[in-house]
């Protein structure tokens, strides 16, 4: 995989706030791109739907990727159950259409926006992202997204931005696993600013070619293939710019297990089981397990960004 470039955006790359946060202009650009199954937010809209996109090497792995039955078959999305057939099981009614997320904290650009909106006015990409579970199984997954960096640069963040903070949707009613105190609801996560920005990190609505399922976490969630996947927040509604890092989920829960950062490192255990390997999703658990490498195989990317870090402490 090749090195990333720099994430430093030109000022003739950024949309204006008055071109990108209109709704008719960002609903005629994505349609004019060819993206499929994104309609007016106030319509009905199919579970799922073709989008057009463009394959991206630079940023995809060439290990094959699992099925489809694979990834959307097998999920940790406790919201919808504990159990990793639980979120295909009790997704399926849940109404990720319309959608819309709100921004607010130290940034120039705030408000509630539509799905439409965020959806910024150039084609898909696909992605082929190795994923790293902390149970120590993975998988590789054909993302299509679009990179968080350029989605945050059009908010301005202030400079007293330090952290992005991800919150997911909370709504009992359509989440049966928010019923029960398995974690503190809604579910939070959030990145350092230069993680944020680095080009790996990717907001995703799509995967196999096809509008997110809802136990992927439709219909916007983030992937960040360098860390464990309770990073990678699903069905996200408010994203804030903050001073201070974020209380996250798994953090607050059981702080001596799941740390802020989430990086994959083998040479750390989780303190139930080894980290050093991981069982590959679609194998069996018969399956020969293979070693974890160090930040997922992503560290000739992404170790720059935590030079001089004790990354046993910060974990």
């Amino acid at each position: 995989m090749a090195r990333s470039p720099s994430t430093k955006l030109l000022p003739s790359e950024i949309t204006p706030p008055e071109v990108f946060f209109s709704r008719r202009q960002a609903i005629a650009a994505a349609l004019a791109a060819g993206v499929v199954g994104l309609a007016h937010a106030d319509e009905p809209q199919p579970a799922a739907g073709k989008l057009q996109y463009s394959r991206n090497p630079q940023y995809s792995t060439k290990e094959t990727p699992n099925s489809f039955e694979d990834i959307t078959g097998y999920n940790n999305f406790y919201e919808f159950g504990t159990d990793k057939s639980d979120p295909k099981a009790n997704a399926q009614e849940f109404r990720a259409h319309p959608w819309s997320v709100t921004v607010d904290g130290e940034a120039e650009v705030k408000g509630t926006f539509t799905l439409e909106d965020i959806m910024k006015p150039h084609a898909l990409e696909e992605r082929i992202y190795r994923f790293r579970c902390v149970e120590a199984w993975s998988m590789v997954v054909p993302w299509l997204g679009f990179p968080l960096a350029d989605l945050v640069s059009r908010f301005k963040p202030t400079s007293k931005a330090r952290y992005v903070q991800f919150t997911t949707l909370y709504d009992p009613k359509q989440m049966p696993g928010q019923r029960f105190r398995v974690l503190d609801w809604p579910y939070v996560e959030g990145l350092r600013m230069d993680e944020a920005m680095h080009p790996l990190a990717m907001m995703v609505v799509g995967v196999y070619g096809q509008t997110l399922p809802n136990q992927n976490g439709a219909p916007l969630r983030l992937i960040v293939p360098w860390k464990y996947g309770f990073k990678s927040v699903k069905s996200i509604v408010k994203i804030s710019f903050v001073e201070r890092q974020p209380r996250t989920a798994w953090n607050v829960a059981t702080p001596h297990e799941y740390g802020f950062y989430a990086n994959v490192n083998p040479a750390v255990d989780h303190p139930r089981w080894s980290q050093a390997k991981e069982r590959r999703i679609g194998g069996g658990f018969l399956a020969k397990r293979i070693d974890t490498l160090p930040f997922n195989g992503y560290a000739n990317e992404v170790a720059s960004l935590y030079k001089g870090m004790d990354l046993t402490k910060f974990f």
